[in-house]
């Protein structure tokens, strides 16, 4: 990994009779798939509010956000995840916010950029001037909020109030680390999540082992921004 794209945004929100992290006792939650990232954190995030996979609720593959909105539409499922912007549409739509994700685990890395080592080793300039793009992407969004807010809305058929909606948060909270860094502490979440639910043999790997930023460092400071 070689820098930091985005922190967890998912908010869990429940159909009109479920409004707390108890009333999902005995349940049927919603998950992208039975085993990925978002569906460990869904049940490290029950975990830690009591309630104990498969004893206390039962999981239902039903795919991504616009999926999982529908078949709690449909009444098939109790609630599910829902990524910010949708998770605000959700809200319009009358359905109730249990938990932010973000309130459990704040620093949790859930997606990155990841290069095979060998290759970046023969192409650091190209990596680094793709990290460069990215970086000054990233300024653009917070720099020129109404343009940004037009293609936000362009490009991923958003109502405009949505898009803003949606940039705010990712800015106020910075879902994107203000210079793409990797935080360990949220990486290391996530492997101790995943070795948990994986039921992982002997030592649990250090974050360290998957991270190498000195690509980002480099793209920094030729951006002057180091």
């Amino acid at each position: 990994m070689i820098a930091g794209s985005s922190k967890l945004t998912h908010i869990l929100l429940g159909a009109k009779n479920y409004k707390t992290w108890e009333d999902l006792r005995g349940a049927t939650i919603g998950a992208s798939t039975l085993t990925s990232g978002t569906a460990f954190v869904l049940r490290r995030a029950l975990k830690i509010k009591g309630l104990e996979y498969p004893r206390d609720y039962q999981l239902l593959n039903v795919g991504g956000t616009a999926t999982a909105f529908a078949a709690m539409s449909a009444g098939q499922i109790a609630a599910a995840m829902q990524a910010v912007p949708n998770a605000f549409y959700a809200q319009e739509a009358g359905f109730n916010v249990i938990g932010r994700m973000a309130d459990i685990f704040p620093t949790y890395l859930l997606s990155a950029y990841s290069v095979r080592r060998s290759w970046a080793e023969k192409n650091r300039p190209l990596v680094v001037r793709f990290l460069k793009a990215v970086i000054r992407a990233k300024k653009w969004f917070e720099q020129d909020k109404k343009s940004a807010v037009e293609f936000l809305a362009k490009e991923f058929q958003l109502s405009p109030s949505l898009a803003e909606k949606g940039l705010d948060y990712y800015l106020t909270n910075q879902a994107w680390h203000p210079e793409l860094e990797i935080e360990l502490d949220g990486l290391k979440t996530v492997v101790d999540i995943y070795a948990e639910q994986t039921g992982m043999k002997g030592a649990i790997p250090s974050p360290e082992k998957y991270v190498d930023q000195s690509y980002l460092r480099q793209a920094l400071k030729e951006l002057g921004l180091r």
